[in-house]
């Protein structure tokens, strides 16, 4: 009740960027988790072709997310989220009625290129509009896009009865709503003229080092948020023998969201630094990894109900943790990335962030994969099954160093930073 009274309170274009968030990360998720199946099995292409198709459309998020949040300081937040999400529903309906390579080609840059452009623009105008409340608006941010991810992959489960279009049609349809819903709803606001020319606002970023260094330490929180999606729900299946255990991983997370979330955010809140918290949830995140590493190399279960639930409970335990660790940090930590540079530069500063962590995430994924792959080769009992773990573990600790370090030097921003000027 908390959380919908917390919502209620807030302006109707805030209202709209959480269900925007939740609708995202719902299409996305009921789409993109089964592209891969979709283009190997039903369309006979090669595990190569597979991962370039996939590659690009990372590709073209990952490489543009700084064109992303120049455009959202330069041109106004609203017009770059409508365009972004314009351009996926597109994306996303050419998957469903094109079957040849270039189609497939044209269709994951134009669904990245779109979550290039509207991923920071709208945490841009998020922080932009909600004024001192932004570590609450990001803790609701975050309980509407774990709730997606969680309703994604269910709805795209039970579409992919019919077939693998209705899927991808669905989601161009969400994604179809959202632009009609934003060009209603989100304000036009005036956008003051530039001083410097693009090349110069990001060197000025760059040059940040304070800002430079917190978005390098936070890599920890990227990489390991994204074990939700590959060795948590990999542990998960392994330890219990169900494939289904895997969906527990964000039913949880959901569930502790909803929970939790707004709650953690708000007491926290009035209690110390930020950059204390984000280095707690860091620590958390780290020590996520050590209930399931008990399972590490041990099997699969000898069988049975009882069983399979005992050896599920240490995985789950990881994952409330991490999703636990998330709550705690990343609300306080979009919310502190506006106050390293000008107000005229909010979202530049997200695009430079969001680009880093998304070369962070796919570089760590690989690290972790690779050590998955060592800890198969190792074989039940071999100390090599901890390998993942311990890694997942080191990561998080150095990056909770790492924030806390930069607390005690005293080279992170205040919480509020001076008032920003409004660009939606």
């Amino acid at each position: 009740m908390r959380t919908l009274h917390e919502i209620r309170g807030l302006p109707l274009a805030i209202r709209l960027l959480l269900v925007n968030q939740l609708g995202v990360n719902t299409g996305f998720y009921l789409l993109i988790p089964f592209l891969a199946v979709h283009l190997g099995d039903n369309l006979g292409m090669s595990a190569a072709v597979v991962g370039i198709v996939l590659g690009v459309r990372n590709l073209s998020q990952q490489g543009l997310f700084l064109i992303g949040g120049s455009a959202a300081d330069r041109l106004g937040a609203r017009g770059v989220i409508i365009a972004g999400c314009a351009i996926r529903t597109v994306g996303f309906a050419l998957f469903a009625l094109g079957d040849g390579l270039p189609v497939l080609l044209a269709a994951s840059v134009l669904s990245g290129v779109a979550g290039a452009l509207f991923n920071p623009a709208v945490r841009a105008c998020l922080a932009q509009e909600v004024g001192e409340r932004r570590a609450e608006a990001f803790a609701l941010f975050n309980v509407f896009a774990t709730t997606g991810a969680l309703i994604g992959p269910l709805l795209g489960s039970a579409l992919l009865l019919v077939d693998f279009r209705a899927s991808a049609l669905t989601a161009a349809a969400i994604f179809a709503l959202l632009t009609v819903a934003q060009a209603v709803v989100l304000p036009a606001r005036d956008v003051p003229p530039a001083t410097n020319s693009v090349t110069a606002d990001w060197r000025e970023a760059v040059g940040n080092r304070a800002f430079l260094a917190f978005a390098l330490v936070m890599v920890g929180m990227f990489t390991l948020e994204n074990q939700l999606y590959l060795l948590l729900p990999d542990s998960a299946r392994r330890a219990t023998g169900w494939d289904g255990a895997a969906g527990l991983v964000f039913l949880v997370g959901t569930l502790a969201g909803l929970a939790l979330q707004l709650r953690i955010t708000r007491v926290l809140k009035r209690r110390g630094s930020r950059g204390r918290w984000i280095a707690t949830g860091l620590a958390l995140m780290a020590l996520a990894f050590i209930p399931p590493m008990t399972l590490a190399g041990t099997g699969a279960p000898p069988g049975g109900p009882a069983d399979t639930v005992l050896r599920a409970l240490p995985v789950l335990a990881g994952a409330f943790l991490l999703h636990l660790g998330i709550m705690t940090a990343q609300p306080f930590v979009m919310e502190l990335i506006p106050g390293f540079g000008r107000p005229e530069l909010t979202g530049t500063y997200f695009g430079i962030f969001y680009a880093v962590s998304g070369i962070a995430a796919a570089v760590g994924n690989t690290a972790v994969g690779w050590a998955m792959d060592a800890a198969g080769r190792g074989g039940t009992g071999s100390a090599a099954g901890l390998l993942p773990w311990v890694c997942c573990l080191v990561l998080g600790l150095v990056s909770a160093g790492g924030v806390a370090w930069l607390h005690r030097m005293g080279a992170l921003p205040a919480a509020h930073p001076s008032p920003v000027p409004v660009t939606a």
